[in-house]
């Protein structure tokens, strides 16, 4: 598994502080930090996403859609949870899980559309389609893993689901080496909020 150094998880928060999300990262010595950004805070800032290399996946987890297919609010806030995260670790993989189809439509083929929409490479982003419970965005999530050879995930989903999500992933044998949910990813150490990022809405 990749370490990385604070070091360079300042040099990330930087970079999504910013709106830059470029690979390769500059050395830290290249990349000047933007005016009014306190590096110091960002580095004890405890609900700052996580830095993975590309053996940890990002999974969102889905949320019921409307009858017509669309998303509902809370889902497009883990979303724009998952986006911040995906920013801070751009070597990662993103798995987004969820069945419960609509007018047609799965979660997961509605959370892909939205990133993609944002910006995220389609090759990127995995989707998991078949889950209609926690515990099958799990189990499924596992396989997937296991298929990919990838070793770890952070979690993002909603604040009052997140214990239950964290359960049901290490019943499944999936190491979860970080979370994150839309409530905590307002930070006032940086110039950042997760409703800047995605799409706007016509």
């Amino acid at each position: 598994m990749v370490r990385w150094t604070w070091g360079r998880r300042a040099v990330c928060a930087a970079i999504a502080a910013t709106g830059l999300s470029a690979v390769p990262i500059p050395a830290a010595a290249e990349l000047p930090a933007p005016p009014g950004l306190d590096i110091t805070s960002v580095l004890v800032h405890p609900d700052l996403p996580g830095v993975y290399g590309p053996d940890t996946a990002v999974v969102v987890l889905g949320y019921g859609l409307t009858p017509e297919g669309t998303m509902r609010d809370e889902l497009v806030r883990r979303l724009q949870a998952g986006l911040a995260q995906s920013a801070f670790a751009p070597w990662s993989p993103i798995i987004v899980t969820g069945g419960n189809p609509q007018a047609g439509l799965s979660e997961a083929d509605a959370m892909a559309d939205w990133l993609v929409t944002a910006g995220v490479d389609p090759a990127r982003i995995v989707r998991e389609s078949q889950a209609e419970s926690t515990v099958a965005n799990a189990r499924n999530t596992a396989a997937i893993l296991s298929d990919r050879g990838l070793g770890s995930v952070v979690l993002v989903t909603s604040e009052d689901h997140i214990d239950r999500a964290r359960r049901a992933f290490a019943d499944a044998g999936v190491q979860v080496v970080g979370d994150l949910t839309p409530d905590r990813a307002q930070w006032s150490a940086i110039p950042l909020r997760i409703d800047s990022f995605g799409p706007r809405p016509l």
